[in-house]
Formats: structure tokens, C-alpha cells, sequence
């Protein structure tokens, strides 16, 4: 595998923290170009061949990285005429590719740390044209998103502006691909054409398959002042490297209906949903802090006859339209759409089975545990109702009740959580502020 690094922008959002001119990608966060910790990661992953698409500000990159030789790797720089967009530049360089099977593309205005042979792993076992590296982001409303099957092929592109009313799901193209060689035929010289809006499109199109990575792993870019200052203070606090996959994660699983929104019977269609007041709030809390929100949800009105998956993803992609109005996202959502007691008029029997991921069994969480490398230790599960608690006991997770939805007044399972409080706000708050703060004494009233 080789790297192909994007490196012509000028980066004109910047010049209030950078006046004299410099390159987007040459522009100092916490110490040091944008571009060597591309270059960093690259050296420590062993992709040691790599080739700079340059245009403004070549002299200054060429100058500062040269043959690639003090960074333990071996650079070739490829210098647009004049800019021709992302994948013009990316086919303007193509002889340089040489006999290259797969092209790490890398946008030169982001700063990331992943689990690269994550990465590489699931774009070979798809055998695609392209994977593309996908996140949800706290401003979808303003990203190019799109849409995915169940197989993670990708269906369509979604550009932006996204028009008020519209549901979509968050996911966003983070800029980070893994191309086959060949992909490079099907683009046309000398245009000016751009991945996300020319040609991934036209392939998607034409039956061309590319598939989405879904990573909670830490990728965002500079092109704002804003910005800008929020991915320094990542780094220099070290979230950018804890969130890689290679390190064990921290997550908080939530029940959905009770605790982010407002609880339904059967909750069958996107309409119905609301919100629990402040629940994306504590959302967004979970996002700027260290853990992952990930939904786990027993979905039995599939199994009732009461509506589909389709209509469950729906559901969820409206959840993700509320929550993005809170700049807030969920790392990922497991539901289970079993029922296993059979005889009811108009159900689905097709999903009529005894499972192993409907709650109180824990196939949701672990099915989370091996996608995001969570340790169970250090996480917890948010519910309102005993069937949570249970799931979490059986999970080996702390418990939290919330007194929203049903506020444990089920009675399903004889089963005690390890706290109980309010509402999901409330809860979010006692695990990132105080329970770090408290666990030596609780561990210790445990012990006696």
C-alpha cells in the first residue's frame, strides 16, 4: 500500500491564526505542521511510500519534508498545474502510482490516529473498489452524508444543504479512503472533479461498489479557527490517540425509549419519537468526554407485525436529526427486533425466535465490545427499566436506573442497579464528573 496525501490547500479560514501566508497543510497545531503527524502515523504504520499532491505552497512543503528520508519514508511530490479538485489531482498523479494494488488517500487538512490495519482489514475482506472512512460528526446538517445498506455498501450521497424537515442518518465522509489501483481508470484527465461530489457519486451510480467504514476513531479537520483550537486541545490532552481502536474504550450503552426519548408502547413509527428534556444534552456530554454513546434497544414491534427494519432505521435516523440539533451523535445504535413468543395475531414470524441479542441477553453489547474494543470494566449501561439493569449485570457493566419511562416499576427482574438517579442528564453527569472522582470509595463500601 502507498499514501496519497491532498496538500494544495491555501487555507484561507486560518489566516487569523496564521497571517503570513503558510499552507493548510504546513500549519502549526501544538507545535508542528498538520502534515508531519500524517507523515508520523504513516512511518509508524509502515506505509513508507508516500506521494504529496502539491499546488499552493509547494516550496514550503518540499522544502520542510524533502525525500521523505528523516521521517523514515520515501517521498515523490505530484504539482497540479492548477487546482483540479481532489480526485483530478488524485488522477493527475497517477503515474506515480506505479504497480500500487490499494492507495491510502489522505486529505491534508485533518488530523486522525486510527487502527489502520482495522481499517485495511475490512476494506479487503468487502473486496470493494474503495472504502471509505465514516463518522458521525456534531454537525451533520452542514456535511456531506450518506446512505449505507446492512453490508455497510453504500447506497447514495447525500449533499448538503439538507433541507429543514429532511431525515438522514449521520454519517459523514471523513476524508480518509482506501482506493483500489484501479479506480484510477475510471476518472477523467485533466478535469477538475472532486470525490465527494463527482465521483463517488457516478460510481455509486453505475453499480460500482464502495463501502463505508463506520469508526468512532478520532478524525477531525482544521479548516476553522474553531476548529482549529478544539482538535490543539485534543491533542494536547492525548483524546486523539485514546480514541485509536488499538486502545481499550470506555462506553456508556443507553436504552432508547425512557431514556433518550420519551417512552411509546411499541414505539412503531419516526413520528412518534420525542425527546426527554435535556437527554441530548447528556448526549452531547458523553461526545466531549472519553466514553462512546452507544444505543442498545429491544425493537419487538418488528417481531409484532407492527412495522419493519426499514421503519426502525427511519426511526434512528430521525434520532440522529434531534440529537444533531444539540450538536450531539451517537457512536453507534444495536437493536434487537425479536420476539420469541409465538400465537399473536399479525405478527412477523420471521423474527419470532429465541436470540441471543435481545435484552437480558447480551449480544447487542457484545457485538459493541468486539466493533469498538470496549472494556466492560469501565462502562456502563443507562436504563429504565429492570430488563437494563439485568442486561448489564449479565454484561459484567455497571448499572445506572434512571425514574424516566418506566423507571424500573416493571418488575420483570429481581435485580438491583449500582445507582439511580433522575433522568439521563443527571446520570451523565455523576459518570464523567464525580465517578472517576468517587471509585477508589465505592470500590472500597463494596469491599466492607
Amino acid at each position: 500500500m502507498i499514501a496519497f496525501i491532498l496538500a494544495g490547500g491555501k487555507g484561507i479560514r486560518l489566516k487569523e491564526i496564521t497571517p503570513d501566508n503558510t499552507p493548510k497543510p504546513m500549519v502549526k497545531i501544538a507545535g508542528k505542521p498538520i502534515l508531519q503527524y500524517q507523515m508520523e502515523f504513516l512511518a509508524k504504520n509502515n506505509v513508507k511510500e508516500v506521494i504529496v499532491s502539491v499546488g499552493y505552497g509547494a516550496e514550503a512543503i518540499k522544502k520542510y519534508f524533502g525525500n521523505g528520508e528523516k521521517f523514515g519514508l520515501a517521498i515523490k511530490y505530484s504539482e497540479e498545474p492548477q487546482p483540479l479538485g481532489t480526485a483530478g489531482a488524485f488522477k493527475f498523479a497517477e503515474p506515480l502510482f506505479s504497480s500500487a494494488k490499494d492507495i491510502l488517500v489522505l486529505y491534508g487538512d485533518i488530523i486522525f490516529d486510527i487502527d489502520l490495519k482495522r481499517f485495511i482489514d475490512f476494506h479487503n475482506l468487502h473486496g470493494g473498489l474503495g472504502t471509505l472512512l465514516v463518522h458521525p460528526n456534531d454537525h451533520p446538517y452542514d456535511s456531506d452524508l450518506l446512505k449505507i445498506d446492512t453490508a455497510n455498501k453504500i447506497l447514495e450521497f447525500v449533499s448538503k444543504p439538507h433541507f429543514t424537515g429532511q431525515v438522514y442518518q449521520n454519517l459523514v465522509n471523513a476524508g480518509l479512503y482506501i482506493l483500489k489501483h484501479e479506480s484510477t481508470r475510471l476518472i477523467e484527465s485533466g478535469q477538475k472533479l472532486d470525490f465527494g461530489r463527482d465521483i463517488f457519486p457516478a460510481l455509486v451510480g453505475k453499480g460500482q461498489e464502495l463501502y463505508a467504514y463506520k469508526s468512532s476513531e478520532y478524525v477531525k479537520d482544521v479548516g476553522s479557527p474553531e476548529r482549529f483550537k478544539e482538535v490543539e486541545r485534543d491533542i494536547l490532552v492525548g483524546k486523539v490517540f485514546r480514541r485509536n481502536l488499538i486502545n481499550k474504550q470506555k462506553a456508556i450503552f443507553l436504552d432508547r425509549d425512557g431514556v433518550i426519548n420519551e417512552e411509546v408502547n411499541y414505539l412503531h413509527k419516526a413520528e412518534q419519537l420525542k425527546m426527554i428534556e435535556d437527554s441530548a444534552e447528556a448526549v452531547k456530554k458523553i461526545n466531549e468526554s472519553d466514553y462512546l454513546a452507544i444505543v442498545v434497544t429491544n425493537q419487538s414491534a418488528v417481531a409484532r407485525g407492527l412495522c419493519s427494519e426499514k421503519d426502525v432505521v427511519e426511526i434512528h435516523n430521525k434520532l440522529d436529526v434531534l440529537l444533531a440539533e444539540k450538536n450531539a451523535f451517537l457512536d453507534g445504535i444495536y437493536y434487537c427486533p425479536h420476539h420469541p413468543d409465538r400465537g399473536f395475531e399479525g405478527e412477523n414470524r420471521e423474527y419470532k425466535i429465541e436470540c441471543g441479542c435481545r435484552k437480558p441477553k447480551t449480544g447487542m453489547i457484545a457485538q459493541a465490545e468486539k466493533d469498538f474494543n470496549i472494556d466492560k470494566k469501565k462502562s456502563f449501561i443507562i436504563g429504565d427499566a429492570t430488563v437494563d439493569i439485568m442486561t448489564g449485570i449479565n454484561a459484567q457493566v455497571k448499572t445506572i436506573l434512571v425514574k424516566t419511562g418506566h423507571a424500573g416499576k416493571d418488575k420483570k427482574f429481581d435485580c438491583q442497579p449500582d445507582f439511580v438517579f433522575e433522568n439521563l442528564k443527571e446520570a451523565v453527569a455523576f459518570i464523567i464528573d464525580d465517578y472517576e472522582k468517587l471509585s477508589p470509595i465505592i470500590i472500597q463500601d463494596k469491599i466492607r
